[in-house]
């Protein structure tokens, strides 16, 4: 196993923890202000360790990734995620939520958190969970 296999696999550990996170957490169905603000904190650590799952594994696949955006629209070319515009919408999302807070963008997000993002973070988690064990 190369360096860049590994970096991918010990990569694919770390969001598997974030996202289980996000994962308890996103099944209370009434949360107060404190706990929405878990769930979009534990979305933002799952994206930033999915998008850079997806960029450590195109590089151990001989794919060259410099960006957020490059990772998904790759990983969407590769079969890594099937709906790229979600993901780069989430991206868009995420980097709002990291330089702005309102309550009303944070129930929105919420949302789609619920609606889009976490099945989305599900589908590539079962994706790179069956590429793990290969």
């Amino acid at each position: 196993m190369n360096q860049k296999e590994i970096r991918w696999r010990q990569r694919f550990d770390n969001f598997a923890k974030a996202y289980a996170l996000l994962e308890h957490h996103i099944a209370d169905e009434n949360v107060d202000e404190l706990a929405r603000a878990g769930i979009i904190h534990f979305f933002e650590m799952a994206f930033e360790l999915a998008w850079k799952l997806m960029k450590d594994y195109l590089e151990a696949q001989g794919y060259q990734v410099r960006s957020p955006k490059e990772a998904i629209k790759q990983a969407f070319q590769y079969g890594l995620v099937e709906d790229g515009q979600t993901w780069l919408d989430a991206l868009e999302d995420r980097n709002l939520t990291v330089h702005t807070y309102d309550e009303s963008t944070a129930l929105e997000l919420e949302e789609r958190i619920r609606a889009e993002y976490f099945p989305a973070l599900h589908h590539f988690f079962i994706s790179m969970q069956e590429k793990s064990q290969q």
